[in-house]
């Protein structure tokens, strides 16, 4: 079992039932009832086992989620709210998630506004959840086109990794949760980006792979994390790609919906292009990130009919100031630096280059 510090919330990653989650549901939770989220994956492939292997939760609430980021929106939080008003589920009470990104943003949130907060814990079964979206205490939901414009800081009391629960993934969901693994070491590890990309696809997923991948993406996140825990400053970094890729995701979600770390792959392309414009990153490097995106991720063919909404939706991210849309730029693999300014002439060059990066032949 690997123990990992994130903003004081334990990260624990190895087999569940040998973790600290059954002593906690039958000590410091002994007494309180549990509210089970999950989605329709989780709950067909994932739930049964739970609930077998830990007899303490067989009298808890299961809330079910329908599945899909278009499903993360404020109107399905009021009707989990009503159900645990309506449970009777009091502020003492627990929230454990039990899925991907969509779950345990969503499953956070709900948790942080019910009661003025009950505590909840975390165990991600998505790759994409395993290595960021359960770590760090951000909870959020979309509104409209706008990603995570609604949500809050509440740290989880705990979240256990078990990569035992990839096993249910399909491989989409597996390359969505990998453009996140990448990106950590782009901003923080060279030396693990050179690994990752030296491995061979085929082995990149073996057991022995995976577990390494997961312990330095968790390392890398929870560092940052906990030198700025309410991104002030240095935890900006991990919005590298997610500037230019969450329009991406935004202006496609109900045209033709791409997975999220699909969507950070081709922002990670535009500003690391951008970080090369500016001056930070060199062109050899830009190429080999180039080159490692553009062979797991495809790029929509019909991307430049969408430039001028795209610009419009990074105009609302969430990360701007008064001055207007700030990004994140790589000064080389292994490091970046945040609060950059980029203007609309900027992201036009940046989508366009994205573009030909993938259609230029």
């Amino acid at each position: 079992m690997k123990k990992f510090d994130c903003n004081s919330c334990p990260v624990e990653v190895g087999n569940l039932e040998l973790s600290s989650f059954p002593v906690l549901l039958e000590e410091t939770y002994k007494d309180v009832r549990k509210v089970i989220v999950v989605d329709e994956n989780t709950h067909d492939f994932c739930l049964e086992y739970l609930l077998t292997a830990f007899p303490t939760l067989e009298d808890a609430e299961v809330i079910l989620l329908p599945t899909g980021e278009e499903n993360k929106v404020m109107e399905v939080c009021f009707q989990v709210l009503e159900a645990l008003s309506e449970y009777g589920i009091v502020r003492s009470d627990l929230v454990i998630t039990l899925g991907g990104g969509v779950v345990s943003d969503m499953g956070g949130f709900i948790a942080s506004i019910y009661k003025r907060g009950l505590d909840c814990m975390h165990i991600p079964t998505s790759l994409l959840g395993m290595v960021d979206a359960a770590l760090g205490g951000k909870t959020g939901i979309d509104l409209g086109s706008y990603k995570n414009q609604i949500g809050t800081f509440h740290n989880p009391k705990a979240v256990f990794v078990d990569q035992r629960f990839l096993a249910t993934l399909p491989e989409e969901e597996w390359k969505s949760g990998f453009a996140e693994v990448l990106k950590h070491a782009l901003i923080a590890d060279k030396d693990e980006w050179e690994r990752l990309i030296a491995t061979k696809q085929n082995e990149l997923f073996s057991e022995e792979s995976v577990e390494r991948i997961l312990e330095k993406s968790i390392a890398i996140k929870s560092q940052v994390v906990t030198e700025d825990p309410n991104e002030k400053g240095k935890r900006k970094v991990l919005n590298f790609g997610h500037t230019i890729g969450h329009a991406i995701e935004g202006y496609y979600l109900e045209l033709n919906p791409m997975s999220h770390g699909n969507c950070i792959a081709l922002g990670i392309i535009a500003e690391a292009f951008l970080s090369n414009q500016k001056g930070t990153l060199d062109a050899e490097e830009l190429n080999e990130i180039v080159q490692v995106m553009r062979a797991l991720y495809p790029c929509p063919e019909d991307l430049l009919t969408g430039v001028s909404v795209m610009i419009e939706l990074m105009k609302n991210d969430k990360k701007n100031d008064q001055l207007g849309v700030r990004t994140c730029f790589l000064d080389k693999i292994g490091a970046c630096s945040w609060n950059h300014l980029i203007d609309d002439n900027d992201i036009k060059m940046a989508l366009n280059y994205l573009y030909q990066a993938y259609y230029k032949n």
